[in-house]
């Protein structure tokens, strides 16, 4: 399965226990994916027309439901819209865009479906009894609601995202669980968007997986900002440094995500961040990551350096 820049989005065309590929996407003029930038700068009415969250939802008809009802909600998607402009025009940092959404939530659906198959106990069967189908319920929302925040502010946006997804998620749900199983998707839910900031701590399989997922979604394409306007730094050049992240079944645990970098200092990347989220997920030892630099010779990131 890729999920790859194709206009006007990174749609998954495979089935989700495929290998995913996440591709630095076609960049604009600011360094961001293309569709990104060209979302921060639509009328709020064009934004959102053209979202469509994919994911491969087949065999789980109530995640079915869910996504339908995702795709309809128009308020949603202006979160969405307003966190990307935040992000993008007015902090000129990274992608918090639909587009960051769509790879997050089919990463964190690969991985689900991925250690289950291998083996792992997901929360929501082994604490409630409840079904596989329910815990990716439960890491798709959560995926989906993790930034919602950032529409209102960058500092302590997991706070914001915790207070706008528990006052939107019982209608959501409304019909598709009672009670007292409704609460419990929600309380999950919420678990994975609080465990997901830098200090948090997952106390499910689920949360550890949406805190992973978000990091994996590090192709340059949307993190390179910073290193497009000059501001040098190790987290500018090691984000340029990041071209594409694979997830496929592993040989010395049982998943392996490969790392293709044009330069070593995309090691902080993969050292300094996806190791801190990756710490106390619940999934060091189900997963394995392995970067490495392709080609003969690095790219020169930085011409000449001068102090």
């Amino acid at each position: 399965m890729s999920v790859e820049p194709s206009a006007p989005d990174r749609e998954p065309e495979e089935p989700v226990d495929q290998p995913v590929e996440i591709a630095a996407p076609a960049q604009g003029t600011g360094g961001i994916s293309l569709e990104a930038e060209r979302g921060a700068h639509l009328g709020p009415r064009d934004a959102v027309a053209a979202m469509h969250i994919r994911i491969p939802a087949r065999g789980n008809r109530t995640l079915r439901d869910v996504m339908e009802r995702i795709n309809r909600d128009v308020s949603l998607k202006a979160w969405w819209h307003v966190a990307n402009v935040n992000a993008v025009r007015r902090m000129r940092i990274n992608d918090h865009s639909w587009v960051h959404i769509q790879v997050v939530t089919n990463v964190g659906l690969k991985l689900t479906r991925d250690l289950a198959r291998k083996g792992a106990e997901l929360g929501m069967v082994r604490d409630y009894g409840m079904r596989r189908e329910d815990a990716e319920v439960v890491v798709v929302l959560g995926c989906l609601f993790h930034c919602v925040g950032m529409a209102v502010h960058r500092r302590g946006h997991e706070d914001w995202s915790l207070f706008m997804a528990a006052d939107r998620l019982p209608g959501l749900l409304e019909g598709l669980y009672a009670e007292p199983e409704r609460t419990i998707v929600i309380a999950e839910v919420l678990q994975t968007i609080t465990a997901h900031r830098a200090d948090g701590e997952p106390l499910s399989l689920e949360a550890g997986i949406v805190r992973v997922a978000d990091a994996l979604d590090m192709a340059k394409g949307r993190s390179r900002i910073p290193f497009s306007e000059g501001r040098v730094s190790i987290h500018s050049l090691s984000a340029a440094a990041i071209e594409r992240v694979t997830i496929t079944d592993g040989v010395e645990r049982p998943i392996l995500v490969e790392i293709e970098m044009n330069n070593s200092s995309g090691v902080y990347q993969v050292d300094g961040l996806l190791r801190k989220k990756l710490s106390g997920s619940g999934l060091e030892n189900w997963i394995e990551v392995v970067a490495r630099i392709e080609g003969e010779s690095e790219k020169l990131l930085v011409p000449v350096v001068r102090l």
